[in-house]
C-alpha cells in the first residue's frame, strides 16, 4: 500500500508541476501594466519621447511554393521598411513562381534547388539567407514566414527591442480561423484559443515575471552578432524552438515583444490541419524529452539560472495532452483509492489541478480571447482533445521527423481569403488581440 501510495503521489506530481507552471504564467499575464524592463510602446515612436535611430535591418522570408500567399505578406511588410532596409526571400525548392513574385515586388531573391542545395526545410533556407546577408550584414535580422501578415509597427518594435536588449526577440505570433468557414468551425476556434494561450498569454506572463521565452516561429528578430553563426542548417521540424534553446544555452535567451504581432491563417482542410498539428506536437514533445534535462543541468551545474525557467516552460506539454494526462491520472487515482486502502490524497490533488486548469483556460478566454472565440466554442474542447488523440498516439510508433510545408488554399496567407478580384482591397483578419490594448499606444492597438 505504501509503494502504491508513493506511486500515485509521484504520478500526481509529474502532472501537476506543468499545470502549476501554466497557472502562474496565466495569472502573471492577466496582471495590468507593461512587461518588466520593456519599452515596447515607446519604441514604436508613438510617444513624444526621443528615441534612438532604428537599427538597419533585413527581413528574411523563407518560402516554399508560396506564389499565392507571398504578395499579401510582402504588402504588409513593405510600408514598414526604411531607407537601407532589405527584404530577402529565399525560394526553397519551389515548383511555382515564388521567386518571380518576390523579384517583381522588389525583393532580393535567393533560390535553392535540389541541384544546387542540400537539405530541405525552413532551417536550411534561413541559413542560406544569412549567408547571403553576410557580406553586408544588417544590425538586426527579422525572420517572417511567407504565409503571415505583419501588423503595422511590428517590424519597428522588433528591431528596436533587439537592438536595445542585444538578445533575440519573439513577437506575438497568433493564428486566425481560415478564411472559408473557419469562424463557424468550433475546432478551429478552440485551436485559435490554444495558440493564443501558448504564443501570447504564456510569453506575456513570463515577461512580467522577468523570465525569457521560447521562440515560437514567425516574427523573430535577432541582432546580427547573435544570429550570424547560429546552427540553423538542420532538418529539425521545430527549428525555431530548438534555435531559441541553443541561443539561450549560449547566453542569449529570447525576450517577448507583445506590441509586435504576426498573424497566420489556420489550414482549411482537415488533413492539412492534422499534419500541421502533428509536426508541431511531435516536435514539441521530442524537444521536451531531449532538452529539459539539458536545461536543468545547465541551470544547476553551470549556474545559468535563466535556463531553469526555460526548462519549466518547455516542460509544459501541449494543452490538449496536458488536459488528457490530468484527466487520466485523476481517473486512475479515483479507481485505486476506491478499490484499495490507499488514501484519497493524490486524487484530491489532481482534482484541484483539474479545477485550476479549467480556470486558466476560462481566464485566458475572458481576458484575451472572448472577442474572437465565442463561449459556445469552448464546449467543443473535449472533442478537440479527442481529435488530437491519434496525433499523440502516433508519437509512439510513427513519429514525425521531416519538415513539411502546411498546405493552404490559394491566397491562403493571413489577410487573404481567396484570390481577390483585380483592384479589390483585401481585408485583414482580426487577430486575437489582447483585451487590454488600452495599455498600449492607440496606433499600436489599432494595428493589432
Amino acid at each position: 500500500m505504501l509503494l502504491l501510495e508513493i506511486t500515485l503521489l509521484a504520478l500526481a506530481a509529474v502532472v501537476l508541476v506543468p499545470v502549476a507552471v501554466l497557472c502562474v504564467e496565466c495569472l502573471a499575464a492577466a496582471l495590468p501594466g507593461r512587461p518588466r524592463g520593456g519599452r515596447d510602446a515607446s519604441l514604436n515612436g508613438a510617444s513624444g519621447d526621443a528615441t534612438p535611430p532604428r537599427p538597419r535591418l533585413a527581413v528574411l522570408i523563407p518560402a516554399h511554393n508560396e506564389e499565392a500567399g507571398l504578395p499579401e505578406t510582402l504588402r504588409s511588410i513593405r510600408p514598414q521598411m526604411r531607407e537601407g532596409d532589405r527584404i530577402v526571400v529565399v525560394a526553397d525548392h519551389c515548383d511555382d513562381d515564388t521567386a518571380g513574385v518576390a523579384r517583381s515586388s522588389g525583393c532580393e531573391v535567393v533560390e535553392r534547388s535540389a541541384v544546387t542545395s542540400a537539405g530541405r526545410g525552413k532551417g536550411f533556407a534561413l541559413d542560406t539567407g544569412l549567408k547571403h546577408l553576410a557580406p553586408d550584414p544588417p544590425d538586426v535580422v527579422v525572420m517572417v514566414d511567407a504565409d503571415c501578415r505583419v501588423e503595422p509597427l511590428s517590424v519597428d518594435a522588433l528591431a528596436r527591442r533587439a537592438a536595445e536588449t542585444r538578445r533575440p526577440v519573439q513577437s506575438a505570433y497568433m493564428m486566425a480561423p481560415s478564411a472559408s468557414g473557419g469562424r463557424e468551425n468550433p475546432r478551429q476556434l478552440v485551436s485559435v484559443l490554444a495558440i493564443l494561450l501558448k504564443n501570447y498569454v504564456r510569453p506575456r506572463g513570463l515577461a512580467r515575471l522577468g523570465c525569457p521565452c521560447l521562440l515560437t516561429g514567425s516574427g523573430m528578430a535577432f541582432p546580427w552578432h547573435v544570429i550570424h553563426a547560429a546552427p540553423l542548417a538542420s532538418g529539425n521540424i521545430v527549428e525555431d524552438m530548438q534555435l531559441g534553446l541553443d541561443l539561450a544555452m549560449a547566453g542569449h535567451p529570447a525576450v517577448f515583444c507583445e506590441t509586435a504581432r504576426i498573424t497566420s491563417l489556420l489550414p482549411e482542410r482537415d488533413e492539412a490541419a492534422a499534419r500541421q498539428r502533428r509536426r508541431w506536437e511531435h516536435g514539441h514533445l521530442n524537444t521536451l524529452f531531449n532538452q529539459v534535462p539539458r536545461l536543468i543541468w545547465s541551470g544547476v551545474a553551470r549556474g545559468r539560472l535563466m535556463s531553469l525557467p526555460l526548462a519549466l516552460e518547455l516542460a509544459v506539454p501541449p494543452l490538449s495532452l496536458l488536459a488528457a494526462a490530468l484527466a487520466g491520472a485523476l481517473a486512475v487515482s479515483i479507481v485505486v483509492a476506491a478499490t484499495t486502502a490507499v488514501s484519497w490524497t493524490a486524487a484530491a490533488m489532481l482534482a484541484i489541478g483539474v479545477v485550476c486548469l479549467i480556470a486558466c483556460v476560462l481566464l485566458t478566454w475572458w481576458r484575451f480571447g472572448r472577442d474572437v472565440v465565442p463561449f459556445g466554442a469552448l464546449l467543443s474542447a473535449p472533442w478537440y482533445v479527442l481529435w488530437k488523440a491519434p496525433i499523440y498516439a502516433s508519437f509512439l510508433h510513427r513519429r514525425e521527423k521531416q519538415w513539411q510545408r502546411t498546405e493552404r488554399t490559394a491566397g491562403g496567407s493571413a489577410g487573404t481569403a481567396a484570390p481577390p478580384p483585380a483592384g479589390a482591397e483585401v481585408p485583414a483578419p482580426r487577430a486575437p488581440a489582447p483585451r487590454d490594448a488600452k495599455e498600449e499606444p492607440a496606433d499600436v492597438a489599432a494595428g493589432a
